[in-house]
């Protein structure tokens, strides 16, 4: 029998420890620490992000700012919000919510953050820190990943790790994060030009579906005892849900979680956890911005 790993419960806990962090602060007369976020548009899971980012604030005892822009703005303007934001001092961390409109360069938007502020942990400093060990803001989603993983106790000193996917945001980061001291997994990384995946990913003692393909993973492709973990978050038509509408990940949960000792599901799975990084970053802005003042 599979354990299920409940990422909204270690979410739960993580904002609890957050909140005790927040009273401190508040009784040692310090600033709350203050979250902001940039939206673009209105890409309907866009808006259901920034949304419950804005409770999870208010669930932490945070400041919480949120600033709309139509589809339509051009970058110079956006640029120049992001300067305001960056010479702020009472923000403490933001975040541009991608994706952003075709005319708008991701690259130049996340450059543009002060790397002091990337609540994120997009910016290229912060990744470069990351590469090497420093202590930096870590990309969302993999510090997620870490942290269910390390909550759960599971072991990943010397076992063989398999990363389905290379992107920026997910895939290159987690392989990074596993195979660092402390984690000391040993990590392959694979993508679409990976020949024999079936092969690698049957080898797999913990297997990290981020690529983005519902029912990418299948049961023939995990070992007995396997640990999965589901990045993917893809919207499908379901005529079993109100809205007609489901949250598909990337293994086919039915039939592959019955071979695994640990598995997310989706949704309630990695999706908390990416927010509460989020938090977690806004906090060591908050306090390293303290200890500077």
């Amino acid at each position: 029998m599979y354990n299920l790993i409940d990422g909204k419960k270690v979410a739960s806990e993580i904002k609890k420890e957050i909140a005790a962090e927040v009273l401190k602060l508040k009784s040692n007369g310090s600033k709350i620490p203050h979250l902001a976020a940039i939206l673009v548009g209105n890409n309907g899971s866009s808006e259901t992000y920034v949304a419950n980012k804005v409770k999870d604030c208010e669930e932490v005892g945070f400041k919480s700012s949120l600033l709309r822009f139509g589809s339509d703005v051009d970058e110079v303007t956006l640029l120049r919000e992001i300067e305001k934001l960056n010479n702020d001092d009472d923000v403490d961390g933001f975040i541009v919510q991608l994706p952003l409109p075709a005319h708008i360069s991701e690259h130049k938007v996340i450059e543009a953050i002060d790397p002091e502020k990337d609540a994120d942990g997009f910016h290229p400093v912060n990744l470069g820190k990351m590469v090497i060990g420093l202590t930096s803001y870590l990309p969302a989603t993999p510090y997620g990943i870490v942290e269910l993983l390390k909550r759960y106790r599971i072991e990943t000193s010397g076992k063989n790790c398999v990363v389905i996917g290379r992107s920026n945001i997910v895939g290159r980061p987690v392989s990074i994060l596993l195979s660092q001291k402390g984690m000391d997994a040993t990590v392959t990384v694979i993508h679409s030009r990976t020949k024999n995946i079936q092969s690698l990913v049957s080898q797999a003692d913990i297997i990290i579906a981020a690529i983005g393909s519902p029912g990418f993973v299948t049961a023939d492709m995990v070992k007995v005892g396997a640990v999965v973990i589901d990045v993917g978050t893809t919207r499908i038509e379901s005529s079993e849900t109100r809205s007609g509408f489901k949250l598909t990940g990337d293994v086919d949960f039915e039939n592959v979680a019955p071979k695994c000792s640990y598995i997310t599901p989706v949704p309630g799975g990695v999706g908390p956890m990416t927010r509460v990084s989020l938090l977690r970053n806004t906090l060591l802005a908050a306090t390293k911005r303290l200890s500077h003042s």
